[in-house]
């Protein structure tokens, strides 16, 4: 028995050795390894710092080389547009649908009208063939034609807008309102998915529904309508289960935080279903000539492969919206507190960031309403109006940006450049 047990004790002491030899070693390849990082400290460094400097340099003399390659490529293209005529692209690419110099037979008929040709057009209002009368029109809905012209002297936005700034979107558009025409563009055609600026368009399709005197009428949430936002990941006004609010404050629970909640009990206020209020937008992109490049499926901005637009449309949408008094008003408010109710007896304070973010920016000073948005199939967005010194309107229309910052960047970095 005792020697059985010193068999085992003698096992144990060398398995105890052994581990303190391996502690050794291991405890000696550390100190190895420390002291030749010490000697390598002063190397790495110096090699670090000399890749920066190369990479700065790069980026700092590379930006005249793509300004001259862009300016090449659309030199080339064109020389190529005035050979051959324009292909049909297919939706997503980053092309224009169509050559932007070119004229729709709508257009066509509609500078001949102007000029005073005595071609008589018939009595369809929006050149489309089919007529109309004013009684199909909801009340408060503009009759006005929107549509801003691509000219030669379109500029494209390239990698840069000034000395200091890069443009960070891959769809950009910025539009002259004296003359409805196009001074910037950056696939200012291609399809997009709008995401949130897609409350713009509820925000006016409700506002043409609804009498003024109606904005004070309560609206019951229902659990329905509170749970759709969280259900597909969208930001919220905030509002809970039977609180009861205004339809002022579901306007501007739409905008100011881009709220879900807002947008879809602003939707089952006016038509009773989210579903029949998206058919009365999609009636509305037909009335503003848009329904062709755009069609959407949902009131909030959710991605959809159905739920599309370009910025050229949404900027047309954005036109709309500004010319409507009540949306003007929601678009341009900095901050709103909402009713108060038995859920929030005190309101909730919402505020529409963009507009304080930018305004301090170089550039931003002149923006006046605003809307944002993300999905992460079109990145941060923005659609934005902004007026120069004499008052001057301008709209820009922004998307693919990494982030929201580089999206406010982008806006106030348009604005700088060609408002000045």
């Amino acid at each position: 028995m005792e020697e059985q047990l010193s068999e085992e004790e003698e096992v144990r002491r060398k398995n105890r050795q052994k581990r303190l030899e391996e502690m050794r070693i291991s405890k000696q390849k550390q100190m190895m390894r420390r002291m030749y990082m010490k000697k390598a400290a002063p190397f790495v460094s110096g090699a670090f710092i000399i890749f920066i400097l190369v990479i700065g340099g790069r980026k700092l003399f590379a930006k005249p080389v793509v300004e001259k390659q862009a300016a090449d490529q659309t030199l080339t293209a064109e020389k190529q547009e005035e050979k051959a005529p324009v292909e049909e692209k297919t939706p997503g690419a980053k092309e224009e649908v169509a050559d932007s110099r070119s004229f729709s037979m709508k257009q066509i008929l509609k500078e001949i009208q102007t000029a005073g040709i005595g071609v008589e057009i018939g009595a369809a209002d929006d050149l489309t063939g089919e007529e109309t009368s004013p009684d199909s029109q909801p009340e408060g809905a503009s009759l006005k034609t929107y549509q801003a012209e691509f000219t030669s002297d379109t500029e494209k936005i390239g990698a840069y807008l000034a000395e200091d700034q890069e443009f960070y979107s891959e769809y950009g558009l910025l539009i002259d309102l004296r003359d409805n025409r196009v001074i910037a563009e950056k696939y200012g055609k291609t399809r997009i998915n709008p995401a949130s600026m897609t409350k713009i368009l509820t925000v006016l399709v409700a506002a043409e529904h609804i009498e003024p005197e109606d904005l004070d009428d309560k609206f019951t949430m229902t659990l329905e309508i509170t749970d759709y936002g969280y259900i597909h990941d969208c930001s919220s006004a905030g509002f809970e289960k039977d609180e009861v609010v205004t339809v002022r404050d579901l306007f501007y629970g739409t905008v100011l935080p881009s709220g879900a909640d807002a947008a879809v009990g602003l939707s089952v206020y006016v038509s009773g279903s989210q579903e029949a209020f998206v058919e009365l937008m999609n009636e509305k992109l037909e009335e503003l000539g848009l329904s062709e490049t755009a069609h959407f499926t949902n009131c909030v901005g959710i991605y959809d492969e159905n739920h599309y637009c370009t910025a050229y449309d949404m900027a047309m949408i954005m036109e709309a919206a500004i010319e409507n008094e009540l949306c003007r008003e929601v678009l341009t408010a900095h901050t709103y507190t909402t009713s108060e109710t038995t859920q929030h007896p005190e309101g909730i304070i919402i505020s529409n960031w963009f507009l304080r973010r930018i305004e301090d920016k170089e550039g931003g000073e002149g923006v006046v309403c605003a809307k944002t948005g993300y999905v992460a199939q079109s990145k941060s967005c923005a659609a934005s109006y902004a007026e120069d010194k004499e008052g001057n309107g301008y709209i820009c229309v922004t998307a693919g940006a990494e982030s929201q910052w580089r999206c406010i960047y982008d806006h106030a970095g348009l604005y700088r450049k060609y408002l000045s």
